[in-house]
């Protein structure tokens, strides 16, 4: 089997045919030149150590080791190997709360931001174990189904804002109930939901939704977002304004522990609050790590050959050689005749 890794690059042989052109017309130019000085069997005499078939030699083997130049570097690869790869992990779902309550400033630069940047470091420490993600408020929806791209769920964690979900509230049951069902269906892969919120709930019986999860064997942790003084909720697009209730009174988020130590016993995980220093995912992913490893998937695939280097070399070669031809015939050995054919042709 064969095939180029870089096949795009190919298209830099129409240099060749081009060169060709290029040299046809410069070859008859000087041609013409030399023909309007006199007759050039005549002029020959004049001109003993000029060979054109010398510069034509020369030329072809520039061209030729432009071609396997060019070969080389669009990676040519030979051969193919089939290779089994197992992977073992778990299967890791994050529920990110992404209501307005997280925009509060209690943790720099602030709560969702804080979750964001942990996460994706989180992410960058997993190996082989696949990761979802669900972001919630008033409602609950999935943002990247259970993978193992890492780059694809940073890309999407980037893109994570309170508009993510249009309707604002905290529904942390809806959120954990979702998270549940996106993990792979029909496995006994070991699996584990990571809530991270600021435990304002309002909506749901989010501790019945981890007991829900737990007996279908999946551990719940959950992460506590925000300071106990807590902190107002900014408005978007006015700086300096906080959100007020109906009297007029600006509204401060706290931290709602209780609710989710409840969480986290219910779904028999653990309870960690963040704070300015750490958000404490590191910790968990302690935890998970201690969780047992399972088969998640089994991979058959190509292993290809590279071969650049032999095409690099015979560009070389074909160089070397170019350099090797002299232009012009040599004094010295105008009488030997290894080219005198050649010469008589001339």
């Amino acid at each position: 089997m064969f095939r180029f890794a870089h096949p795009e690059l190919l298209y830099l042989l129409i240099i060749i045919p081009l060169l060709i052109v290029f040299y046809v017309v410069m070859v008859n130019r000087k041609k013409k030149a030399i023909a309007e000085f006199g007759n050039p069997e005549l002029l020959k005499s004049l001109m003993p150590l000029q060979s054109f078939k010398r510069g034509a030699w020369k030329f072809v083997m520039i061209l030729v080791a432009l071609f396997f130049v060019i070969v080389g570097v669009s990676g040519p690869q030979f051969g193919s190997k089939l290779q089994q790869v197992q992977k073992q992990g778990i299967e890791l779902m994050v529920a990110l709360d992404v209501s307005n309550s997280m925009m509060a400033q209690d943790i720099k630069p602030n709560r969702l931001e804080k979750a964001k940047m942990a996460i994706a470091r989180m992410v960058e420490k997993l190996s082989n174990d696949k990761v979802g993600m669900v972001v919630f408020a008033g409602d609950a929806y999935v943002q990247l189904p259970i993978t193992t791209d890492y780059s694809s769920a940073k890309l999407f964690l980037s893109n994570i804002t309170t508009d993510a979900v249009p309707v604002q509230g905290t529904a942390i049951g809806a959120a954990i109930d979702l998270a549940a069902k996106s993990f792979t269906p029909q496995t006994e892969t070991s699996k584990a939901i990571i809530v991270i919120t600021d435990g304002e709930n309002h909506q749901d019986d989010a501790v019945a939704a981890a007991r829900r999860a737990h007996e279908q064997g999946i551990t719940i942790h959950t992460i506590g977002m925000g300071l106990e003084q807590g902190a107002p909720i900014p408005v978007q697009g006015q700086p300096g304004q906080f959100m007020k209730d109906g009297a007029g009174n600006v509204v401060v988020s706290k931290l709602d522990e209780q609710t989710l130590q409840d969480i986290a016993k219910a779904g028999e995980g653990l309870y960690i609050r963040a704070s300015n220093t750490e958000v404490g995912l590191n910790r968990l992913l302690d935890e998970i790590n201690r969780m047992e490893k399972t088969l998640l998937e089994e991979k058959v695939y190509s292993d290809y050959a590279e071969k650049y280097q032999y095409f690099l070399l015979a560009g070389l070669f074909f160089i070397f050689v170019e350099f090797m031809i002299l232009g012009r015939k040599n004094k010295r050995f105008l009488h030997i005749h290894i080219f005198k054919k050649s010469d008589e042709q001339q």
